[in-house]
């Protein structure tokens, strides 16, 4: 309940995400890949990983990092 929703986005999609924000893999924000809220999807270096974050604002928000 505490940890926000964390996913691995497949390669089409992590496309997608680098192009509409117009950056590359080494301008994003990291994420350790032993990160204990990672640490079970099996992600590897080099995955852009989505964070499903609550905002009581505007409600629904997402955050993207590349495991590093």
């Amino acid at each position: 309940m505490l940890v926000p929703k964390h996913k691995v986005l497949a390669d089409k999609e992590a496309d997608g995400i680098l192009e509409h924000y117009g950056v590359s893999r080494a301008e994003m924000p990291r994420i350790k890949e032993d990160d204990p809220a990672i640490d079970n999807l099996g992600a590897k270096q080099g995955d852009i990983i989505r964070i499903r974050r609550i905002n009581p604002r505007v409600g629904v928000v997402y955050y993207y990092r590349v495991v590093i």
